[in-house]
């Protein structure tokens, strides 16, 4: 009897902490919290739609957005990176820290879309005075995180660990001549103090209907290369070609060339490789053959050894063609960002996060994209997830929806609540899914 009635009370002490062991799903919470703050988030994002900043010029964005995390109560740092600002959320319970980004600088783009919050600002961009836009949706990204801050702290007392809100500036590329971006937020240490075990970030998609999040496990976007060539051939009156070494049309030759390197070098099957030269300068006089030229461009790859590969291959046939026409050339390769890689595991775990923020009929498997994101940096330092959340009005087309970076860019920001949903669920079921 004795023996019976120790079993029953170690038995009931067990299952007591089992139970009390038992993670909660605050899903429901969560998602009357992001209902609530759905006019903020408008707010926000069109406030910073109708004020955009250019990449390492966000002052005036970064001081609204640390002011705000301020007012919540959290642990704020200002001037990372620049202009980036970090926030960290101390839960004051033992348990792993998880980084959320957000990216918040603009594009020199002109606004064509007849909004009362469209652009109107103008600002230097590399000795230029040009428009700006935010023409890629980073301003929907800022005001998500800030309302993802704003329910996780007023949820504090259910989480465990800690949650590092990052606002980084710069995702676009530093300004000539500049560091910036997620590279020297890394460099400068905002993955490890404290020592971030994974990370996370959404980008809108103008092309993808409200409501509804593309992931992709593995290899997601690729890396961005920029190159540039010089050619160098030998002046000559235009009447008289022979008399010369011609670097434009060697420079067209090589340009044909380069192509081939995707149409019948690369291994496609294994992943996509674009070649694209989008600037050339050359000569000052529609009779005169110029001595020189330059061309610009951009590499992407989406796997690391092919990425390589074409380097290599871009510099040899850059060479031999030009010596080939009796000119030289050379070629210099800066890589901008890396391929952004979901890590398989984790996609795997969290992906039930982002179910119960869009339901699960509306998260779908994307295929990869030769776009490119410097959240890719991060991804270097801990598992990490970057995934995509729609912004395209319900009904569109797609194929009539404009693309990012271009004058006709335009969000529904009606369902932005969907992604505070999903960070917020990723915070809560990330301990339980370890």
């Amino acid at each position: 009897m004795k023996r019976a009635l120790f079993v029953a009370i170690i038995l009931t002490a067990y299952l007591s902490v089992t139970v009390q062991a038992e993670p909660k799903d605050m899903s429901g919470e969560i998602a009357v919290a992001a209902e609530r703050i759905k006019p903020k988030l408008v707010e926000w994002r069109r406030h910073f739609h109708e004020n955009p900043e250019l990449s390492n010029r966000e002052f005036e964005t970064a001081k609204y957005v640390a002011d705000f995390l301020r007012k919540l109560g959290l642990d704020v740092r200002t001037g990372i990176a620049k202009t980036g600002v970090v926030a960290i959320l101390d839960s004051g319970k033992p348990g792993p820290v998880i980084g959320l980004r957000a990216d918040m600088d603009a594009l020199p783009v002109k606004e064509r879309v007849d909004l009362p919050f469209a652009s109107k600002v103008t600002a230097d961009y590399n000795g230029q005075t040009v428009p700006v836009m935010h023409a890629c949706g980073h301003d929907t990204h800022i005001a998500i995180l800030m309302g993802t801050a704003e329910v996780l702290t007023g949820m504090k007392d259910e989480l465990t660990g800690k949650v590092v809100f990052i606002f980084q500036p710069a995702e676009e590329g530093p300004p000539a001549g500049e560091e910036g971006g997620a590279p020297l937020m890394v460099e400068e240490g905002v993955m490890d103090d404290p020592k971030i075990d994974a990370i996370f970030g959404l980008h809108i998609n103008s092309q993808t209907e409200i409501g509804k999040i593309g992931y992709k496990s593995g290899a997601a976007m690729a890396s961005s290369d920029w190159f540039k060539v010089t050619v160098k051939g030998k002046q000559a009156h235009g009447s008289a070609p022979w008399d010369g070494v011609d670097p434009i049309v060697t420079a067209t030759q090589i340009i044909n060339g380069l192509q081939t390197i995707v149409s019948r070098q690369s291994r496609l099957t294994t992943a996509p490789v674009v070649i694209t030269v989008g600037k050339i300068n050359a000569g000052v006089r529609e009779n005169i053959i110029p001595e020189q030229l330059e061309m610009a461009g951009t590499i992407r790859t989406l796997d690391p050894a092919m990425q390589k590969e074409v380097h290599e291959r871009i510099r040899h046939m850059v060479k031999t063609i030009a010596e080939s026409a009796g000119a030289t050339a050379t070629v210099e390769i800066d890589t901008k960002t890396l391929v952004t890689y979901n890590t398989p595991e984790l996609v795997k775990r969290m992906l039930p996060s982002l179910e119960k923020a869009a339901g699960k009929a509306n998260v779908f498997e994307r295929e990869w994209t030769t776009g490119a994101e410097d959240f890719s940096y991060f991804g270097t330092k801990a598992p990490s997830f970057y995934f995509f959340l729609g912004g395209m009005p319900l009904g569109k087309d797609p194929r009539e929806a404009a693309g990012h970076h271009t004058p006709d860019f335009y969000l529904d920001d009606s369902r932005l609540d969907v992604g505070v949903k999903a960070f917020c669920n990723i915070v809560f079921d990330y301990p339980a899914a370890q």
